[in-house]
């Protein structure tokens, strides 16, 4: 009798231990679901929250998407290094770095959106060629804006740039998307140069520009 009951404790000790081991698993999966979910973001809170609420609508707006992919590294470190290493070689123009990635959830390659900064060499400036739809703006050295995104030329003196006071660090920023339905609009061009500007700004106080090197506290959205 006393084996039979021992029988019966070990059996249901062990039904307990499965059912916990069930219980464990699914929580785990439901865990892992979650931290999927939380991957993605929306736009106010990537690139270390560079667009606020309002900006943020207008990232959704041009790309058409409104979950992206988080990365917590924004990313601003790293083209302040690429800039200045690029200043300090002495070459005409350099490679710079990504600022902001926005990956869509569920998209594809070319279906994201990016915030670059480079420097440029002294006749991209002044190269008038531009794409189809494209609008000029007063803002920067140059700035222009079309359905597909924007860019925007700059100069920088810094304390932090050798030099800088008599040759400026020239500062090439873009914003660039890929597959969107937006339209061809004033809107749209407009909100293109309101996200790169958001960008400049921070890449500018970044390297400690003089007078944020001409950039305005809120963007210019002139047209020439």
């Amino acid at each position: 009798m006393e084996l039979t009951r021992a029988g019966r404790l070990v059996a249901v000790v062990g039904l307990v231990m499965v059912a916990g081991g069930g219980l464990a698993a699914c929580g785990s999966d439901t865990g892992a679901d979650k931290g999927a979910e939380e991957a993605f973001v929306g736009a106010d809170k990537v690139c270390g929250g560079l667009f606020g609420a309002s900006l943020a609508k207008k990232v959704e707006a041009v790309t058409a998407d409104s979950e992206f992919f988080y990365r917590s590294d924004e990313g601003l470190k790293a083209v302040a290094d690429a800039l200045t290493d690029g200043y300090e070689s002495g070459r005409s123009w350099a490679t710079g770095a990504a600022l902001c990635e926005l990956n869509p959830k569920g998209g594809g390659a070319g279906d994201g959106a990016a915030v670059k900064f480079s420097m440029y060499a002294p006749q991209d400036v002044k190269d008038l060629r531009t794409d189809p739809g494209t609008v000029s703006y007063t803002m920067g050295e140059r700035s222009e804006a079309r359905a597909t995104g924007a860019s925007l030329y700059l100069e920088c003196v810094s304390p932090r740039l050798e030099g800088s006071e008599t040759e400026p660090l020239r500062v090439y920023g873009s914003f660039t998307v890929g597959e969107s339905d937006a339209p061809d609009t004033p809107e749209t061009r407009d909100a293109n140069l309101e996200i790169l500007h958001a960008g400049a700004i921070s890449v500018v106080k970044e390297l400690e520009c003089e007078k944020d090197a001409g950039l305005p506290a809120t963007p210019d959205l002139t047209p020439k």
